[in-house]
């Protein structure tokens, strides 16, 4: 079956997260009746950012550089990695600027319903850090959802191979079921602040 132009730009902007059906339309509606002021911008934007924006292979942060701006700087604690689901994480723990070690970015959690697994979290590559930076600690930063805290024990558990490292996870202050990037600055620096030994 063949789609028009204008439904498959609206089931395109429909598999954005956060997106139904009608909000895709109502974009799609805008963009359209305003080519030369936002879609025309949009399609360069997004052009510029394809050929432009890349992933750091040191913690898989995305950057115009690679390895990125956090993993290259001289001020950051290399011996302190706080890992967290997503991107979007990591720009929350920056935006609020009290960390100041470095990143591992699992790129999503444990999900038996969805296909991944430890292999799709690239644990080989922290393993490869803590060996690298000799670490000292280890800050599991992800969300309290099921899948969360089973990536959570699952890490961990790999963890005790290295007898230097200190594992520490957020405070249970951050509410059941609550994800890193949606939480307010408050909470999540007082969970931080209170990051607690994983026995």
């Amino acid at each position: 079956m063949d789609y028009s132009p204008i439904d498959k730009l609206i089931n395109d902007i429909s598999k954005l997260p956060g997106l139904g059906r009608r909000s895709a339309q109502r974009i799609a509606l805008f963009l359209l009746k305003n080519k030369d002021r936002s879609l025309t911008p949009l399609i360069e934007t997004l052009k510029d950012s394809y050929s432009k924006i890349i992933e750091c292979e040191e913690c898989g942060n995305i950057d115009m550089q690679n390895p990125c701006e956090i993993c290259l700087s001289d001020k950051r604690d290399k011996f302190t990695i706080c890992v967290v689901e997503d991107v979007s994480d990591l720009w929350t723990f920056e935006r609020m600027s009290f960390y100041q070690g470095v990143y591992h970015v699992l790129g999503g959690s444990l999900s038996a319903i969805q296909g991944i697994t430890t292999s799709e979290l690239k644990l080989e590559k922290l393993f490869d850090k803590i060996d690298k930076y000799k670490v000292k600690e280890i800050i599991l930063a992800l969300s309290t959802t099921m899948e969360g805290q089973t990536t959570s024990l699952v890490i961990a558990d790999k963890l005790e191979k290295f007898k230097q490292l200190n594992v520490t996870r957020l405070a249970q202050g951050i509410p059941m079921g609550g994800e890193v990037h949606y939480l307010d600055e408050n909470t999540l620096t007082t969970a931080f602040k209170s990051r607690k030994k994983i026995t």
